[in-house]
């Protein structure tokens, strides 16, 4: 009898001890995901005052004390038709000048950026490396550094107040990028560019019909960050534009910001409508962008 009871204990413990790490697991998990919720609410803490603010028909209602996160009358969409329509700030036309750089920005930089990493990847001539470091030293120096040449430069050849200086300059590429493809390009086998080569293919066909083609991940990234440099561009037009019909989004929204008379509710509707691009275009070019980062970091 002692021994059956005694088997009969033991199958009992060897069935409960699990549940020991496996609680510890679940409350560990629990206290992560608790500490995450936390941090998430305080991050969408200044959106959720935004849409709020934007869905409140008047601007002294939006800072009534204490806050009001829920407008206690009918939610005002007005508002954000008001700030997409208006006559006195045509917020199309700064999304339509917006685009027009992103658009100019990403083919300059996908083009130059790809161009220069192939020299510098797949071609073999004297002084290449040491080249390349003084492409990647270009990195160690601060944009503020520049600032006043580069302005001194463009005021004197006549691009002030023109979308040259904002377009023009990416066609020299950027130092980042290049790293980027370079390393991107050295994995993709040489055999391909000797088969392409005994078929008469030279450089320039190398270049479009197989590294293009491949390299297609590490170009979706420096796509995506062209596209979320441009779009949040502040200093750049602020700094060459003085036409206020060339301006762009985020220097329109800063200039509806005046000591009286600021219509909060359309700006911050107006802040909202610029935070959906960049949302749309990393929900789609997500798995592009992380595999093309990721893909670097491996094989680079």
């Amino acid at each position: 009898m002692n021994r059956t009871t005694e088997l009969a204990t033991g199958e009992v413990a060897a069935i409960d001890r699990p549940l020991g790490p496996r609680l510890r697991r679940v409350l560990r998990a629990g206290v992560v995901y608790a500490a995450l919720l936390v941090l998430t609410t305080f991050i969408l803490l200044p959106i959720g005052w935004m849409v709020t603010a934007a869905l409140k028909p008047d601007t002294a209602i939006i800072f009534t004390f204490p806050p009001e996160f829920v407008p206690t009358e009918f939610f005002h969409w007005q508002t954000f038709a008001d700030a997409l329509f208006d006559e006195d700030e045509p917020y199309l036309r700064y999304v339509a000048n917006t685009t027009f750089l992103i658009l100019v920005n990403m083919t300059f930089a996908v083009v130059s950026n790809s161009l220069i990493a192939y020299a510098f990847a797949r071609l073999r001539f004297r002084g290449r490396d040491r080249l390349f470091a003084v492409v990647i030293a270009t990195m160690l120096l601060p944009a503020p550094v520049l600032l006043i040449p580069q302005f001194l430069l463009f005021f004197q050849i006549g691009w002030y107040n023109t979308y040259l200086p904002l377009t023009i300059p990416t066609l020299a590429g950027n130092a980042f990028f290049i790293f980027l493809l370079r390393q991107y390009m050295r994995t993709i086998p040489r055999e391909l560019d000797e088969a392409a080569r005994m078929d008469g293919a030279g450089h320039w066909t190398i270049y479009r019909r197989i590294i293009l083609p491949l390299t297609a991940p590490a170009l979706t990234v420096v796509a995506v960050f062209t596209f979320l440099g441009v779009w949040n561009d502040f200093f750049g037009p602020l700094l060459y534009l003085s036409d206020g019909d060339l301006y762009t989004v985020p220097v329109a929204l800063a200039t509806q910001v005046s000591r009286v008379g600021t219509e909060w509710n359309k700006l911050m509707a107006a802040n909202l409508i610029a935070v959906v691009p960049p949302l749309v275009l990393y929900f789609v070019a997500q798995k592009q962008l992380i595999g093309g980062i990721a893909s670097v970091g491996l094989k680079g």
